[in-house]
C-alpha cells in the first residue's frame, strides 16, 4: 500500500487509496483527550453513508455539505485510553456489497501538566451524603438530555469554531488536578480569566440543549452543534438564553461568574463529543481546517 502525504497548515493528513474510494484520517497519532477526523470520498454516489469503526464503537459518518459523495465523522479519544495503536475500520456499500478498509492510529501521551493545585471549600471534594445523591442526579439529567443524544445535521453551517471569549487562559485542558492535597481528576475544558458579569458568547451555531446549576459547574449552558458535538459553558453568574433557543456563533449567550466548584470566578469551557470530553481549542483547530479543506 502507497502512502501519500499532504502537508497542510494544520494537520497532517495520510490518505489510501482503494479502487474509486479515498478514506483520509487526520493524524496517524493523536493525543489521548482529543479528538480526529475520517474523510471520506467517493468518485461516484453513495446509496447510504459509510460507517467509522473505532474501538469497539461505530459511528455513522455524514456529508460534507450535503455531497453525498463526501462524508466525514469527527471521533473522541477519550482521556484514560491507553497509549497505543488502534485499528480504524471504515465500512461502505458498494455494488450491493459491504466494502471495508483498514487503517490505525497511534493515540499517544498528551504531556498535561501535573498536580496543579487547587484550594476550595472541604464539602465540594468530600460530598455530603445529600450533595453525592444531587450530583448523580444532575449527571443523570445531562446524560438523558444532552450525552446521550446524537442529532444528525451539521447545526454550525459549516461556520468556524471560535473562542467563547478573548482573555487569558488560566488553565489548559488535560492537566491532574489536586484538590485540597488530593489526586481527584484532570481539568475537562479550558479556563479563560473573567470578572464576574463578563461577557461570553456562543462559540458556534447550535441549540441550546440545556440550561441548569449543577453541583461542580455552578450555572452552565450547553450548546449542541450537531453530529455528537456540544459545547458547553460554566461556572456562570447569568444565562441569556434558554432550553430550545438557537444561537448564533458569537451571540452573547451568558455573564461570568464563579458559581460551583471554584477558586474564583472565570469560564470553564468545555467540549462533549459523543459523551467523551475532547479538548475543545484542539477540537476547534480540527474542525476548522476540515471545514476550510473540504468545503
Amino acid at each position: 500500500m502507497i502512502m501519500k502525504k499532504i502537508v497542510l497548515p494544520l494537520l497532517l493528513f495520510v490518505s489510501f487509496c482503494f479502487a474509486q474510494v479515498t478514506i483520509e484520517l487526520s493524524h496517524k497519532q493523536v493525543k489521548h483527550g482529543t479528538s480526529f477526523a475520517v474523510v471520506f470520498q467517493s468518485d461516484a454516489p453513495m446509496s447510504q453513508a459509510p460507517n467509522a469503526i473505532f474501538l469497539d464503537k461505530t459511528y455513522q459518518m455524514f456529508t460534507i455539505g450535503g455531497d453525498i459523495t463526501q462524508y466525514v465523522v469527527f471521533l473522541p479519544v477519550d482521556y484514560h485510553t491507553p497509549l497505543k495503536k488502534y485499528d480504524v475500520v471504515v465500512t461502505y456499500l458498494k455494488n450491493t456489497e459491504i466494502e471495508q478498509q483498514k487503517d490505525f492510529i497511534e493515540v499517544v501521551d498528551g504531556q498535561y501538566k501535573q498536580n496543579e493545585i487547587i484550594k476550595v471549600p472541604r464539602g465540594k471534594v468530600t460530598l455530603s451524603t445529600k450533595n453525592k445523591q444531587r450530583a448523580k442526579k444532575e449527571y443523570s439529567k445531562v446524560y438523558s438530555k444532552v450525552y446521550s443524544q446524537v442529532y444528525p445535521h451539521d447545526l454550525t453551517q459549516s461556520s468556524f469554531f471560535q473562542n467563547p471569549m478573548e482573555s487569558k487562559i488560566t488553565s489548559a485542558f488535560g492537566n491532574a488536578r489536586v484538590y485540597n492535597g488530593v489526586a481527584k481528576s484532570y481539568h475537562t475544558g479550558t479556563d479563560f480569566r473573567a470578572a464576574i458579569g463578563d461577557d461570553i458568547f456562543a462559540s458556534n451555531y447550535g441549540k441550546v440543549a440545556l440550561v441548569m446549576d449543577r453541583f461542580y459547574l455552578g450555572r452552565v449552558i450547553y450548546i449542541d452543534h450537531g453530529r455528537g458535538a456540544y459545547s458547553y459553558y460554566s461556572h456562570l453568574s447569568e444565562s441569556l438564553v434558554k432550553e430550545g433557543d438557537i444561537v448564533n456563533k458569537g451571540q452573547l449567550i451568558a455573564k461570568s461568574g464563579d458559581t460551583g466548584r471554584v477558586t474564583g470566578p472565570h469560564l470553564h469551557y468545555a467540549m462533549r463529543l459523543y459523551n467523551t470530553t475532547v479538548d475543545p481549542l484542539q477540537y476547534h483547530k480540527l474542525y476548522n481546517t476540515i471545514v476550510k479543506k473540504y468545503n
